[in-house]
């Protein structure tokens, strides 16, 4: 199992760094979710995606955890960047019997053709993103016209307490887990392109439900 070290903001290859995070927390991940799901995750998981139809693409499959919520009709397919991660998404996906197909990929540059999918999903994984502008544009490109983005993401608060508190704990927050708090998952996706259906805050307004289009422009 990889030693996990701090990920330093600075770092010559930020994404490289990334990677290696989830390759050696790729085990422990499920574990580390387990409170979080038991709490009520799971259920938010399962109410998203229950709208999600036709060919789908989940963008950081991660090990997984969302292939036992999607409808039976769909036709999954799941791209990740961290190998470890994808092996655990494999095994949970044989466990299940969901036929899905995984692809090893980066979610800033998508190797598919413009308008592939009918439904995009990407759960608790922009806040990797180093560049999550551009991973939201890529989703609306992949994206067919009537599509839509399904989007469960945390986030800056809209509690001014609660942010004032985060702000205090980012850099440790993203050293140690490598994902970013201090962000607004809405305003980013708006600009990479896409047009905001539905959004809802919960969790004292740390926890963003986004269902999204492509956008007009």
């Amino acid at each position: 199992m990889a030693r996990m070290e701090p990920i330093q903001v600075d770092a010559p290859d930020l994404k490289e760094a990334i990677r290696g995070k989830y390759d050696a927390i790729a085990p422990r991940y499920d574990w580390v979710l387990g409170l979080p799901e038991w709490l009520g995750l799971r259920r938010l998981r399962r109410d998203l995606l229950r709208t999600a139809r036709g060919r789908v693409l989940e963008v950081a499959v991660g090990t997984g955890r969302n292939l036992a919520h999607y409808p039976r009709g769909c036709e999954l397919t799941g791209v990740d960047f961290s190998p470890e991660m994808m092996e655990q998404a494999a095994r949970r996906a044989r466990h299940l019997r969901r036929p899905v197909e995984l692809r090893l990929m980066d979610a800033e540059a998508l190797d598919f053709p413009d308008a592939s999918f009918d439904t995009v999903v990407c759960t608790l994984a922009a806040c990797t993103f180093p560049h999550p502008i551009t991973a939201f544009r890529e989703m609306g490109r992949v994206l067919r016209p009537d599509g839509r983005v399904l989007v469960l993401e945390h986030g800056f608060s809209d509690r001014p307490w609660l942010r004032r508190w985060q702000l205090g704990r980012v850099e440790r927050q993203f050293q140690w887990l490598g994902c970013r708090w201090d962000r607004e998952p809405h305003l980013i996706a708006q600009q990479g392109g896409l047009e905001l259906l539905e959004l809802r805050r919960m969790l004292l307004g740390v926890l963003y439900r986004m269902v999204l289009r492509r956008g007009a422009g």
